[in-house]
This record gives C-alpha cells, sequence and structure tokens, in this order.
C-alpha cells in the first residue's frame, strides 16, 4: 500500500516537472521569439532613423560630413559628393580625401581643441575641392567643425559643413576694390586743381592772365574728369542695383542712335581725321530697348577706340544685323588692337590698356566698357571682343531679338 502510494507520488511528481518543464520551453521560447522581434523592431527603426536622416542631410545645399573621432570620414551627404565628384570619401582620413590641407584644418583643430571652429579658406583656382569643374577663379569656402553632443561608443563624434561662399568673397572684393580704385581716381585729379589753386593764390598768379588762365583750362579739365568719373559711377550703380529692371523699353530705330553717337565725337572724329563707316544692311531696324542705355553703349566703344588710337585715319565700323532670333551689334576698328593678355579684363571696372598716354594727356575714367557690360546683360546679351593686335579689333554684342510679332525688320 506504501510502496504504491510513493508510486503514485513519483509519477505525480515527475508529470508535475514534465508540465512545468513544458511551461518553461514554452515561456523560454515565447521569451527568444519576442526578443528576435524587438531586435528586428529595433534594427528596423535604427535604419528608418538613418535613412531619414540622410535624406535630410541630403536635402542641404551645404557639403556635411560625419567624422569619428580618428579624423575618418563616417557619412557624406549628397552635396559632398557632388562637390568631391568621383574621389572616394567614406572611411578616408579627411586629410587625404581633402587635397588641400586649409581645408581639414578646421576640423583637425576642433577634434585637438574639442571645441567648435569656424574658418574661412580662400584657395586658388587649382586648389579648389571641385578641381577641373572650377571655372570661377579664387574660391572661398567656410570650414564649420562642432563635436556632436554624447556620441554612442563606435559613431561619428564631429560634424562638418562646407559651405561654398565664392560668390559673396568676390563680390566683397569687388566692393573693396571700387572704393580704393574710385578713391585713387579721384585723388589725383582733386590733388591737381588743389595744386594750380595754391599757385593762383598764394604766388599772386591771379594777377597774371595769361597763366591764370592757363591754369583754370587745366584745372576745368581735371574738373571734367571727376564730373565723368561720378556720373559713370552713377550709372554702374543704377545698373547694379536692380533699377535695370525698370528700364524704359521702347522700340527705336536703331540707325538713328548711332547718329546720335557720331553727332556727339564729331569733333574728336574730324581732329584725328578718322573714317567712320556704318554697315546695316537694314537701315530702319528698330531695336526693342532702352535707347539712353543703348547710345551710351555705342558711344563709349567708339569712343575708346577713338581714344585708344589716336593717329590719323583710324577706319571704325558700326554694325547692326538681325539674324534669326538674334540681333548682332558689333564696332570694329583697324587700330593697334589689345594684348591677349588685357582681354580677359578690359570689362573690368577702372582697368585701362596703358600704350600711349602721356603724361598731359587726361585719360578716360576706366569705367566706360564696364557701363556697356552691365548695360548690354541688363538687356539680356551678351557682349565679347577679339583683337589682332595692328589689323582689327572687334566688339560684337548679341542680343534677343524681342520685337513683337509683326514689328518692322
Amino acid at each position: 500500500m506504501i510502496s504504491n502510494f510513493f508510486i503514485l507520488s513519483a509519477t505525480a511528481a515527475l508529470l508535475i516537472l514534465f508540465i512545468l518543464n513544458r511551461h518553461l520551453h514554452r515561456a523560454r521560447k515565447l521569451s527568444d521569439d519576442a526578443l528576435t522581434t524587438w531586435k528586428r523592431q529595433s534594427e528596423q527603426e535604427l535604419n528608418q532613423a538613418r535613412h531619414d536622416r540622410n535624406r535630410l542631410l541630403d536635402a542641404l545645399g551645404d557639403a556635411f560630413f560625419l567624422v569619428d573621432s580618428e579624423a575618418n570620414i563616417r557619412f557624406a551627404n549628397r552635396a559632398s559628393r557632388t562637390l568631391f565628384g568621383a574621389r572616394e570619401l567614406l572611411d578616408r582620413p579627411v586629410s587625404e580625401a581633402f587635397l588641400d590641407p586649409r581645408l581639414a584644418q578646421a576640423l583637425l583643430n576642433c577634434l585637438a581643441t574639442g571645441e567648435p571652429t569656424q574658418s574661412l579658406v580662400v584657395l586658388p583656382q587649382q586648389n579648389s575641392p571641385r578641381g577641373d569643374l572650377e571655372t570661377r577663379g579664387v574660391n572661398a569656402w567656410i570650414i564649420d567643425a562642432a563635436n556632436l553632443p554624447n556620441p554612442s561608443p563606435g559613431e561619428p563624434t564631429t560634424r562638418v559643413i562646407i559651405r561654398d561662399v565664392t560668390a559673396e568673397h568676390q563680390l566683397e572684393q569687388v566692393r573693396k576694390d571700387f572704393v580704393a580704385n574710385a578713391s585713387h581716381e579721384l585723388r589725383t585729379p582733386l590733388a591737381i586743381i588743389n595744386g594750380y589753386l595754391e599757385n593762383l593764390l598764394d604766388d599772386d598768379m591771379i594777377d597774371e592772365p595769361t597763366m591764370a588762365r592757363r591754369f583754370l583750362t587745366i584745372m576745368r579739365k581735371h574738373t571734367d574728369r571727376i564730373s565723368h568719373i561720378v556720373e559713370d559711377m552713377l550709372v554702374i550703380s543704377r545698373l547694379e542695383s536692380g533699377e535695370a529692371n525698370m528700364l524704359k523699353v521702347e522700340p527705336f530705330c536703331f540707325h538713328s542712335c548711332i547718329n546720335d553717337v557720331l553727332e556727339r565725337l564729331e569733333s574728336m572724329v574730324r581732329n584725328q581725321k578718322a573714317e567712320i563707316q556704318v554697315a546695316m544692311p537694314d537701315p530702319d531696324l528698330v531695336l526693342h530697348g532702352d535707347r539712353f542705355y543703348w547710345t551710351q553703349v555705342l558711344f563709349n566703344i567708339v569712343e575708346n577706340a577713338l581714344k585708344q588710337n589716336p593717329r590719323d585715319g583710324l577706319k571704325v565700323i558700326i554694325g547692326c544685323e538681325s539674324i534669326g532670333e538674334t540681333i548682332h551689334i558689333w564696332v570694329s576698328d583697324d587700330g593697334v588692337g589689345i594684348p591677349s593678355a588685357d582681354l580677359p579684363h578690359i570689362f573690368r571696372r577702372f582697368f585701362r590698356v596703358e600704350k600711349h598716354h602721356s603724361q598731359q594727356e587726361i585719360k578716360g575714367t576706366g569705367l566706360g566698357l564696364s557701363i556697356v557690360k552691365r548695360a548690354v546683360e541688363a538687356h539680356g546679351g551678351q557682349i565679347g571682343v577679339t583683337s589682332v593686335p595692328g589689323s582689327e579689333t572687334k566688339f560684337l554684342i548679341s542680343i534677343p531679338d524681342t520685337r513683337p510679332a509683326g514689328a518692322p525688320i
């Protein structure tokens, strides 16, 4: 009886152990499944977060990098990949990825000190991170580096932003050059005028009519020069300040515009015994634009040709022709020409090709061709120049033919 009881008890215990083991196995399996599901969900959420982060960073217009503590690039957004072209970036040290050490220096300083660093880097064209795609000459970049807050082990520790500020840098340089050149150009005639005034007043030259008249004549030339400089500066200012959008566009006969220019230059043409020819297959050709600025364009180019070639017998040709949807305007001369080294610079403010000016000659303002370029661009056109010294110098303007359908051709 007792043995049967023990047998039954043992059997019951084994059954209980079996049931408990089954429940434990089932619980362990459920736990493993839940852990696997949680890991899978966590990994999916992490991948989705990284994907969202990458999409957000790829939308940035600036180059963005994530860098680890060893200065290896762990992430590069689309803008950075575009900036550096086909160059491999990921998992490379920044000193190798950024060919110019000046680009990497701000990041290295941040890694060394732990402090945010921002610096402006100005590079020559050949050292630009854009490589062969760089055509803007001197280029400028802001490098902004800062440590990330509480990075996880093995994760990037520093973010780097490279911002292209070339346009702003070049605009600032133009402004500085303009101020410096304008100050210099105005200082010279003012100093001359002041010197002659001192002679007239302090040396009692005013009582000598012949000498006083000569001094006053020279002073008048230089006051005219100051007036021209100021007037030209105001014209450029209007063209570059947005007033070009308020051009008084109206139809006008281009041939009559040429006649106005030739009348203004008549005395200079006569004194130099120059020959001016007009080449227009259609003398009634009508342009739609601001006649004031087109008169300035022609006047400045023709006057520039006469001033740069003071010899007798200069031949100047002014032409205009409509071809398809484009109107071509040109001014050519057979003078001494423009040296090839000067051709890229002739539309810069205050740039002058020095070839034959005497010390006594009153130079031009150096703004005429700058006005020409801005006025042509304000009308949606382009201007270029070619020169074969001693043979032909030719300014060619191309503008879209914006005449309404049915307008006179």
